[in-house]
């Protein structure tokens, strides 16, 4: 369904509730507990980068270069139908695959045994980017979270002071080298856990990139969060 996220939000009110993938009616928040089962969940991954792993453990890339943020944690691996849902929301502003899969993640997250942030920072976008969208999906998933969990947003805190060059086919170090700088945290976050949050994580890199900005802002725990982690 395409639209804007309040459109999504009225039409849930007065239509029932189908699932987003079979088209069921037995759905909560958009998805039956069948099609639920059946996601990539990422249930083992590297307990620093959440890159998916045969048992749970610390990868060797984490070990020879720890990232700037103290965990990573995503729900999903970046496979179908999740991928497809987060191309839907990106490219075709379908908010109904952010407002379902949001709520999965936001659900995942109550039920984890460690303590919430005190508050979540959307990854932001570069001006251009933002006004050729209209909307920042990593806000608009920051948004479903905040809802499901109770921890408050700061969307205008992050900014992107510098804008990177197109990372599509970098590797790791170069994407690192890429986003050096790029970010800056305008608010004061001594003594604070907070969360920083992404649609996708590939290589960490642009999560790493914000990580620092808030560590320099004085933020004591810093997560990372994204619906997707790439293999």
């Amino acid at each position: 369904m395409n639209g804007w996220p309040w459109v999504d939000e009225a039409l849930s009110l007065v239509a029932p509730e189908r699932c987003l993938w079979c088209g069921t009616f037995e759905a909560d928040v958009g998805s039956c507990a069948g099609c639920r089962a059946e996601l990539p969940w990422n249930e083992t991954a590297c307990r620093s980068c959440a890159q998916p792993l045969p048992a749970a453990a610390t990868c060797p890339r984490c070990l020879i270069r720890p990232p700037a943020f103290d965990v990573a944690w995503c729900p999903f691996r970046r496979e179908e139908p999740v991928r497809s849902g987060i191309a839907a929301l990106k490219y075709r502003a379908q908010f109904r695959q952010v407002r379902t899969l949001g709520h999965l993640m936001g659900q995942q997250l109550r039920s984890r045994a460690a303590p919430l942030p005190e508050l979540l920072l959307p990854v932001p976008l570069s001006r251009r980017r933002l006004l050729r969208r209209g909307f920042n999906q990593a806000q608009e998933l920051a948004r479903a979270v905040s809802r499901e969990t109770g921890v408050a947003i700061d969307a205008h805190a992050a900014r992107m002071v510098r804008v990177p060059v197109d990372q599509i086919g970098q590797s790791a170090e170069q994407r690192r080298r890429n986003l050096r700088g790029a970010f800056a945290v305008d608010r004061d976050l001594r003594g604070r856990h907070v969360a920083l949050i992404d649609d996708v994580m590939t290589t960490g890199a642009t999560l790493d990139a914000l990580a620092r900005a808030a560590r320099a802002a004085g933020a004591t725990r810093i997560e990372a969060w994204a619906l997707a982690r790439s293999p």
